[in-house]
């Protein structure tokens, strides 16, 4: 498919979105490190909000191949989707590992479905799908190490 203007801003759009949802991502991994108390799980929070922040410039480099500006990250109309893990942040506050956990559960399920919608739209590069379905795969990754931490 080539590029339109139509279509780049579509591009461009989507990449917002999921640009969106790492940020929240990543503050949230840095807000649970800051509170969870367990040492190990302190420390996969940091190495997540790590991964999330290189996902975020692997998106920021696509958005300026295409000739456009990441000055703005996260702009435009996305939902209430991609705010789970701020309406969330509460939950840690109390520096309870379970109620942490399901936080961040809940996060990765959110940012797990905005991917999975970006994938079902027809405007991305086979290039642009193949780096978006790497960051989704790695996500669902981290979402079963999450619950795998639940059951400890």
């Amino acid at each position: 498919m080539e590029n339109t203007d139509e279509t780049t801003k579509e591009i461009v759009s989507t990449f917002e979105g999921l640009i969106s949802i790492l940020e929240d991502g990543k503050l949230g991994y840095t807000n649970a490190a800051e509170h969870a108390e367990n040492p190990a799980i302190k420390s996969d929070f940091l190495e997540y909000a790590r991964q999330r922040a290189l996902f975020i410039v692997e998106i920021q480099d696509e958005i300026n191949k295409l000739g456009k500006s990441t000055d703005t990250s996260g702009g435009g109309p996305l939902g209430a989707l991609h705010r789970t893990w701020i309406d969330i942040k509460s939950s840690f506050t109390s520096g309870d590992t379970e109620a942490i956990i399901n936080a961040c559960i809940t996060g990765e399920e959110a940012a797990i479905e905005k991917y999975k919608m970006a994938l079902e739209k027809d405007e991305l590069q086979t290039y642009q799908i193949a780096m978006v379905a790497k960051q989704l795969s790695s996500i669902e990754s981290t979402l079963i190490a999450i619950k795998a931490k639940k059951m400890m």
